[in-house]
């Protein structure tokens, strides 16, 4: 197995993972909530009036609800692989915020093409593999002068405690983050339009390394990289790291590091997917053109 092999994610167990962590997601999600109201802040300025949303990678619920609060007349869809999170989210429907809960995998989304005015995704993609094949589907059920919003984790994510993690065993421990500009490019590949991405750092502090721990156990992100380790972490193992750990603190806190990627396109305007060559994709100059 190569190194690109031992990153990748088993679909199954990222699903059991949130599913299993629904009940205790939103109470440690603080992070994720405040990158979706920044993400659904970003709207605001377009003055859209849109048909359908789909919030794809919804969790809980939390941002479907508020995009229903903005967006009152469109048709809003919460769409998850994970039953448990939408099991959550209908404690955020009422009688005149009512919205969809539907149960997918997002790169075989159950919807008509040409048929979403807006796709919204707030840190999902992380958990998408391949990204392409995502993309594609975002770029298949937007409508040609759609819009897709998103948000995802880049590589600088969680690099404390992938550093110390490297300091007791050599398997993977810390899912891997994608570059903005691989972002960028899996957009470009799946025929998406005019991408504009931007990346933000924050940092979340701990008292101590568990604590982290537990919060990304709450949060369902279980490592599900085919190069995780199978056996139980030993008692002697886990000291090694909590110890590698403490390199780390500053003030009397350990931070844990996230690199937030904002990105946004649109759809496809009728125009066919970029073709690839070699891992390159080449477009022809008279696409490139002034949106009206």
């Amino acid at each position: 197995m190569n190194s690109s092999d031992l990153f990748q994610l088993d679909k199954a167990d990222v699903r059991a993972a949130f599913d299993r962590a629904s009940a205790t997601y939103e109470a440690t999600a603080v992070l994720q909530s405040r990158v979706a109201d920044e993400l659904g802040g970003r709207l605001e300025p377009f003055g859209f009036r849109p048909l359908v949303i789909l919030d794809l990678g919804a969790g809980t619920g939390r941002a479907t609800a508020l995009l229903k609060r903005r967006y009152r007349r469109a048709l809003v869809i919460a769409l998850d692989l994970a039953p448990g999170m939408l099991r959550q989210a209908a404690r955020h429907r009422s009688l005149f915020r009512r919205f969809e809960r539907v149960c997918a995998d997002a790169a075989r989304l159950p919807l008509e093409s040409a048929s979403v005015d807006i796709v919204f995704s707030n840190l999902m993609l992380q958990w998408c593999d391949p990204l392409d094949d995502v993309f594609s589907e975002v770029r298949r059920v937007l409508k040609p002068q759609g819009f897709f919003t998103f948000s995802t984790f880049g590589p600088d994510t969680l690099k404390e405690l992938r550093s110390a993690w490297a300091e007791a065993d050599a398997h993977n421990h810390v899912n891997r983050f994608l570059d903005m500009h691989d972002v960028g490019d899996a957009l470009v590949r799946a025929g998406l339009q005019e991408p504009v991405l931007d990346v933000d750092r924050m940092q979340v502090t701990y008292g101590d390394g568990m604590a982290l721990m537990r919060d990304l156990k709450c949060m369902g992100a279980h490592n599900a990289t085919a190069g995780r380790p199978r056996a139980l972490v030993g008692r002697a193992r886990l000291q090694r790291v909590l110890a590698a750990y403490e390199a780390f603190r500053r003030d009397g806190r350990l931070p844990a590091t996230y690199e937030v990627v904002y990105g946004a396109a649109w759809g496809s305007a009728g125009r066919p997917a970029a073709a690839s060559h070699a891992g390159e994709v080449r477009i022809s100059p008279s696409d490139i053109r002034r949106r009206k």
